[in-house]
């Protein structure tokens, strides 16, 4: 990883720059969206549709060419909803597709490409048109969905479990176990009885995990001049 010789306020200002970007724009296409977010590039985050509620907490880390795209296209204008939990990550290139219902618990976490849809958008027949039948898909608390997993319609997955990179979930997904395939099948039982260590327990405080990060900053980045971090970006090498 390379040093980061921005001087301390730089950063600050990209950082409060950034919260205010997504504050702006982000927020009002969101029906609720929750305090301390964490938006890195949010100008690569698209946000669509009515009923939109996002938790406290959230991490979304979107790129140039991995945008997040979150989206409620219900059958009716106002239809559709999409209801995300309390400090869930979504990584690059996250796609949540809503025609109906799709809940997500408090932290869960979406790597890099996965795909939630809650329905076909097309019929097997008639492309034109949608299947009539709403198939709502619920995910528990603490679910982590691996990279280029896809989530399709109808899918309940129970607290704690894993979803396999590149999997296929086409059927209910019980509590504390891990799914690969395609379609996804059960691979491993997880044991709960240790209990899970998860994101919403590292987020409990997050007042107090964001004066924590500043202090970190400050220690690191205070003695950063204003010239070496210019003469770094002009003279790459």
């Amino acid at each position: 990883m390379k040093e980061d010789l921005r001087p301390y306020w730089v950063k600050k200002s990209w950082l409060s720059f950034r919260h205010w970007y997504a504050e702006f724009f982000l927020r009002p296409e969101c029906a609720s969206l929750g305090k301390y977010h964490t938006i890195m590039k949010p100008w690569y985050t698209v946000i669509s549709g009515d009923n939109i509620h996002i938790g406290e907490s959230p991490t979304i880390v979107a790129e140039a060419d991995q945008r997040v795209r979150i989206g409620v296209w219900g059958r009716e204008p106002g239809q559709g909803a999409i209801r995300i939990g309390d400090a869930v990550m979504i990584s690059p290139g996250v796609r949540i597709s809503a025609s109906d219902e799709i809940i997500i618990g408090d932290g869960c976490m979406f790597a890099n490409g996965a795909y939630v849809t809650d329905c076909d958008w097309h019929g097997i027949y008639d492309r034109t048109q949608r299947d009539p039948q709403a198939y709502p898909v619920h995910i528990g608390n603490n679910v982590w969905v691996g990279d280029h997993a896809t989530v399709l319609k109808g899918v309940t997955i129970g607290d704690n479990s894993i979803v396999a990179a590149c999997s296929v979930v086409t059927r209910d997904v019980p509590a504390n176990v891990i799914v690969a395939g395609n379609p996804a099948r059960v691979v491993k039982e997880l044991d709960p009885a240790p209990g899970f260590t998860t994101r919403t327990q590292y987020y409990a405080h997050p007042e107090a995990l964001a004066k924590q990060f500043d202090d970190i900053d400050r220690l690191v980045l205070t003695n950063n001049s204003l010239w070496r971090w210019l003469r770094s970006l002009l003279f790459r090498r």
